[in-house]
């Protein structure tokens, strides 16, 4: 039986508790709806905005910049002055990244609009911190579960929504429909989640953020832009270079803070650290099958593949998002009565399962849109664990940042999955498919296996908040000198 390092009873109702979460998952839908806002028309882009390919890239890659540099920051923002008043900070932002996409007359005006979109997305995990001050902690578990798996319901739910929303009516209505989203999810975020938690207050660590800021967008620059400049070639070397050597000049600085953008320290305690770099491997598998299906779907039947319009493979890979919604409660209890460790470890042998199946059996489509499902099951499972984990080994005013942080390295593998997947099906472009793929699955297969080996080495110690805070200030009697853990009394 599973043990909680803490028991918290929320001083709001139960209707309360229920309405929060719901809005919650809402605005985390609406978020994650800008990922695939613009894979309908992505091919079209040049055209629609009259400017060549390269550059229409960036409506893209903004993006992804934008929102793996707001995650880590707006998580440690929220710990120090509310999560509430971050997240509808967050929310403005993506009503007005919309609305200047939806009005943007031109290439520079939309990437502007992208690049605020992106900065939104950190709604999600500042969200799920959010709940633990907000929902009793025997609803915790199912409660992350269902604003985690918004993730894939939103990007689920956009495709066949933006392919419908392009074959019947001008681009820019899908930016409409997104800041309309948008404004309603800021209406009932103002209305509805109370100002819970205790601010940590303190300064803002300015240099700290731009360090991060650059650092990161230097390597997240070279992995998703390496294959259009070329591995070898000086934009990318120089990229990467730099963004590395930034970060650890960065990381050198954090350490010599009291109050660090991101405590380096606390992440690299063993539980944070190996769920982190289990994320990493999730991220990747992810979406290595959210590369790869959608083109072997509308590849041409003549090059091995299945010859489905875009709205059609879309209908196919729907299935999935809703497969990590159905999954929400289930993950709640397992979590309860095991823990968050087995939960992750039960989706990681999941997606190695279902990747398995890719590389051994014959794909059609009925049975990508079985496999597809099952991937859903298993990212349900495995991205209800992490914010548990990490939650259960980080002190309560680091929530925000230490969600931000995992958050950030599941998107990391993602982009790294993306790079890689892109580099392989570009190289078999008009040729026979099928090999291209098989390695594809190949890859999700090993991560997917590599994300179930470090569940397995995760530590199930979960540390109280009173221990938490005597590792923060030196305490002798903090865990590392032998303080009391609370562990749980079964465990993987």
């Amino acid at each position: 039986m599973h043990v909680a390092s803490e028991s918290f009873t929320s001083p709001y109702s139960r209707t309360r508790q229920y309405l929060v979460v719901a809005v919650l998952a809402f605005a985390g839908m609406g978020a994650s709806f800008m990922q695939t806002i613009l894979i309908p028309i992505q091919s079209e882009l040049p055209h629609l905005l009259n400017a060549p390919a390269a550059d229409t890239a960036w409506v893209i890659t903004t993006t992804l910049l934008a929102s793996a540099v707001a995650v880590p920051i707006v998580g440690k923002l929220g710990d120090m002055f509310g999560k509430r008043v971050i997240a509808l900070v967050l929310m403005g932002v993506l009503v007005a990244g919309s609305v200047i996409c939806a009005l943007a007359p031109g290439l520079t005006t939309l990437i502007v609009g992208r690049a605020l979109q992106g900065l939104g997305m950190g709604v999600i995990p500042l969200g799920i911190s959010l709940l633990r001050d907000v929902v009793d902690s025997t609803r915790l578990g199912t409660s992350i579960a269902l604003v985690s798996a918004t993730l894939g319901v939103g990007g689920a739910i956009g495709l066949p929504v933006s392919a419908l929303v392009v074959e019947n009516l001008d681009w820019h209505m899908l930016f409409v429909l997104a800041a309309a989203v948008s404004a309603v999810a800021f209406t009932l975020l103002l209305a509805v989640v109370p100002t819970a938690g205790d601010p940590a207050g303190g300064r803002v660590d300015i240099p700290g953020a731009v360090g991060l800021a650059i650092g990161l967008v230097g390597v997240l620059l070279a992995v998703s832009r390496g294959n259009e400049w070329g591995w070898t070639a000086s934009p990318t070397l120089i990229s990467l270079i730099t963004g590395v050597a930034v970060l650890i000049g960065w990381g050198w600085y954090e350490l010599r803070l009291t109050n660090p953008l991101v405590d380096l320290r606390v992440a690299a305690r063993p539980a944070v650290l190996t769920t982190n770099l289990a994320s990493v491997a999730m991220g990747f598998a992810l979406f290595s099958s959210s590369i790869a299906f959608p083109q072997l779907l509308e590849a041409p039947a003549a090059a091995g593949g299945m010859g489905l319009d875009l709205l059609q493979a879309s209908l196919v890979l729907m299935p999935s998002g809703l497969a990590m919604l159905v999954m929400s409660p289930i993950a709640g209890r397992i979590e309860r009565s095991a823990g968050p460790k087995p939960l992750l470890v039960a989706g990681a042998i999941v997606l190695t399962g279902a990747y398995l199946v890719c590389v051994i059996v014959p794909l059609h489509v009925w049975t990508i849109a079985v496999v597809n499902t099952i991937i859903g099951v298993g990212i349900g499972l495995g991205y209800a664990a992490m914010p548990a984990l990490i939650m259960g080994a980080v002190p309560r005013h680091e929530t925000g940042a230490a969600n931000g942080l995992n958050t950030l390295m599941r998107a990391f593998g993602t982009t790294v999955a993306s790079a890689a997947v892109g580099a392989i099906l570009a190289a078999s472009t008009g040729h026979d498919v099928t090999g291209a793929f098989a390695l594809v699955f190949v890859m999700g297969l090993a991560a997917a296996a590599i994300c179930a080996t470090l569940s397995v080495c995760i530590p199930v110690p979960r540390v109280t908040d009173e221990a938490h805070d005597a590792i923060e200030e030196g305490s002798e009697s903090s865990p590392a000198d032998g303080a009391v853990i609370r562990r749980p009394a079964s465990a993987v």
